[in-house]
């Protein structure tokens, strides 16, 4: 405690940077617990960091030992023998992170001690916590960099440090930021490795180092420059290299690592369309400064971005769980690599057949236009259903759609799945703690009842539910594959289950559980800064909800980030071909991964669709009320009301234990919208369509005639 209060950090700010919550620091420093494992290791680092710079000083003996000392104050950070090259600090203006600048007599000489400023308001970024080795990014994980109204390039980087860069060409630039940016991110667990710099090209850097502020309509279909383009050229010259990508919105340039020391610099470039306008909004429009600030709130709760969210969520996967690390020393001192464990290492594995997608090269013997069905594919996806209205709802007043906060992300939290290749079995007896792909026949489950307890069983109108075992929700009509979530709910609900076949993965763990955790803290300290908190009763939950993005539209970006990671970083474990002239039974590039795992995806969305399915079968059961359509992590009901709290069972303030809770954690739910009975009548009409799913459109109540295939 005292060499934290010492620096000045609070709990949270320990708590964030090593992805731990608060109660846990409360606890470790009160003696009550203590770390283990690679957070033992990051704390006594910290510890170790800070007892440098804070040493404990000797108290004189007319000294009072009832106050404190005061902590010494923080050097400068002076770096004596870059004279002539450091980066430069520029003034400010009065509104934080933007850069003033009366003309070139006010800029500062190089003096070799880089001054830095960083302001605080907006342009500041998260708090962040430095050790001695963090000193080596102290300049925080990323740049954006830009041109000024003089023609002098400037490196914006988070907390409101700008740099002045003195590189002239791409080749030069990416050699001064590995040498003296000290830009980077450590790493996130023990045998992983630090994250490289990130550079943002703005319009005016790309006109500044010869590359084209847009892609023509060949090189976006490319993905890429062609070969020959003068800066490549630059590059090969200087010894650089590019990977198999090439220069492309989201560029690495790298030589080969000497020893440790990793010689790679990444490049995102917004106007190729590095920053897609679904996951991160209007972010390529931003000011240097303000984008800086919300890429670096990104870096420092996630990840440094390593591509589209997508990429993003699969390598914060594979950050906290790197396929290899350091042995012992052996006999003659030295280390080698080896499999980390709990990892799924560093060489692919083959999925089971049931598991492959179409066109999967297990399934080139298959007839040509052979369908496979529920027998011979494992098809666990998300809820698609709805049901025409009741009468009794028909006299209802609105239709209120409710959404699950982080639904896959939640689904994920301590699951276990398989590490490694999955094994054959007939006849297994079915252990719902074993990750596997298992045939078996769920056609009898009756949901019109289920066990809601102990000894209890629950009466339900089955016809006015969704089946848990199918995405379209129909009952299921034989043997079919399902995930290990799936049939072991099958079992939850009282009913006995027999498998006719399965592929177990015998090798498992929780592999995403570090992956889980950085994801949701992300999630809820932004959405702290945006005003919802946590802690919150349903009503001020659902006041403070109300509005959000507007209060920091930037922080919102942030916000669509983090669960824009969540979805792609699964959707990347089962990857199609995309172009490449793949035809059908040749594998395609994504397989050559270890992370190419639809069987992780597979469990993770089946016990996401369980878990939702578990809460509408508990909100039947103890209300009578039952959904009128479910998408994916969207469940509308019929209501007299038009707010959630209309018709969810909350006593006292109390929620529905097993049912829907209003809150912000993942897992919790939050008011989608609401509309009228009668225009979700009228839009079923207008399109002929008994069924169709006004969970897709309940937010607004915007239809067009596209969503319905016309």
């Amino acid at each position: 405690m005292r060499l934290r209060e010492a620096a000045g950090l609070t709990q949270a700010a320990i708590a964030q940077a090593l992805g731990v919550r608060v109660p846990s620091i409360t606890a470790w420093e009160a003696g009550r617990a203590e770390p283990k494992g690679e957070r033992l290791e990051a704390y006594r680092r910290l510890l170790d960091g800070l007892a440098h710079r804070y040493p404990q000083p000797a108290s004189p003996p007319d000294s009072n030992p009832g106050f404190p000392p005061s902590p010494p104050p923080l050097p400068a950070p002076s770096r004596p023998g870059l004279a002539g090259t450091g980066p430069q600090s520029m003034p400010v203006d009065a509104k934080p992170g933007v850069m003033q600048r009366s003309g070139h007599a006010a800029r500062p000489a190089r003096t070799g001690t880089p001054l830095s400023r960083r302001p605080t308001g907006k342009a500041a970024g998260p708090v962040s916590v430095e050790t001695d080795d963090d000193l080596r990014f102290e300049n925080g994980p990323l740049a954006v960099i830009d041109v000024d109204t003089d023609g002098q390039v400037l490196a914006y980087c988070v907390g409101g440090l700008v740099l002045d860069v003195p590189s002239k060409s791409i080749p030069a630039l990416v050699d001064w930021i590995l040498k003296e940016a000290k830009l980077g991110q450590p790493k996130l667990s023990g045998p992983g490795k630090d994250a490289d710099p990130l550079l943002v090209l703005t319009p005016s850097a790309l006109e500044r180092y010869g590359l084209p502020v847009a892609l023509t309509e060949e090189e976006r279909l490319a993905g890429r420059l062609p070969e020959g383009h003068k800066v490549i050229r630059q590059l090969a010259r200087a010894e650089w290299k590019l990977t198999k990508r090439g220069f492309g919105p989201w560029a690495r340039i790298y030589r080969p690592a000497q020893g440790s020391e990793r010689m790679c610099v990444q490049l995102c470039i917004p106007s190729w369309n590095a920053l897609d306008t679904r996951h991160w909004g209007h972010a390529a429009q931003l000011a240097p400064a303000e984008l800086a600030r919300l890429l670096g709130t990104f870096a420092s709760r996630v990840m440094t971005p390593r591509g589209s969210t997508a990429v993003t969520g699969l390598e914060l996967m594979t950050a906290f769980h790197p396929p290899t690390r350091a042995s012992e020393p052996g006999a003659d001192g030295k280390r080698h690599s080896e499999h980390n464990p709990g990892s799924l290492g560093k060489d692919p594995v083959d999925c089971a057949p049931c598991e492959a997608p179409d066109g999967h090269p297990l399934l080139k013997d298959l007839p040509r236009f052979h369908v496979r069905g529920p027998g011979e594919k494992l098809f666990e996806e998300a809820y698609d259903w709805a049901r025409p209205m009741t009468d009794a709802e028909c006299t209802l007043r609105h239709l209120v759609g409710i959404d699950v906060n982080m639904a896959f992300a939640a689904g994920a939290n301590g699951l276990a799945v398989g590490l490694g290749a999955p094994t054959h079995v007939k006849n297994p007896v079915f252990d719902p703690k074993l990750p596997g792909s298992w045939l078996v026949d769920l056609s009898h489950v009756d949901l019109s009842r289920v066990k809601a307890g102990k000894d209890k069983w629950a009466d339900l109108d089955a016809s006015l539910l969704p089946s848990p075992f199918t995405p379209k929700g129909e009952r299921p009509e034989g043997p079919a594959w399902y995930a290990t979530p799936t049939v072991a709910y099958a079992q939850e609900l009282g009913y006995d289950v027999r498998p006719i076949e399965a592929y177990v993965r015998r090798d498992n763990g929780r592999y995403l559980d570090g992956w889980y955790n950085r994801l949701r803290d992300a999630y809820l300290a932004t959405m702290a800064d945006l005003g919802v908190g946590a802690d919150l009763s349903p009503a001020d939950f659902l006041t403070a909800m109300d509005g959000y993005r507007q209060r920091d539209p930037e922080l919102a970006i942030v916000v669509s980030a983090v669960k824009a990671t969540v979805k792609g970083g699964l959707g990347k474990l089962r990857e199609r071909p995309r172009g490449e002239g793949w035809k059908p039974g040749q594998p395609w590039r994504a397989l050559s991964r270890p992370t190419w795992r639809p069987d992780i995806r597979a469990a993770v969305i089946s016990r996401t669709r369980i878990n939702l399915h578990r809460k509408i079968v508990k909100h039947a059961a103890f209300t009578g009320q039952y959904p009128v359509a479910v998408l994916s992590d969207c469940v509308v009901y019929a209501a007299d009301g038009e707010s959630p709290l209309d018709f969810l069972p909350y006593r006292d303030g109390k929620p529905l234990p097993g049912g829907f809770k209003l809150g912000v954690n993942p897992g919790l739910v939050k008011w989608e919208g609401t509309q009228s009975v009668l225009w979700g009548e009228g839009v079923r009409e207008q399109f002929d369509a008994p069924e169709l799913n006004l969970a897709r459109y309940i937010k607004d109540g915007t239809v067009t005639d596209a969503d319905n295939g016309e």
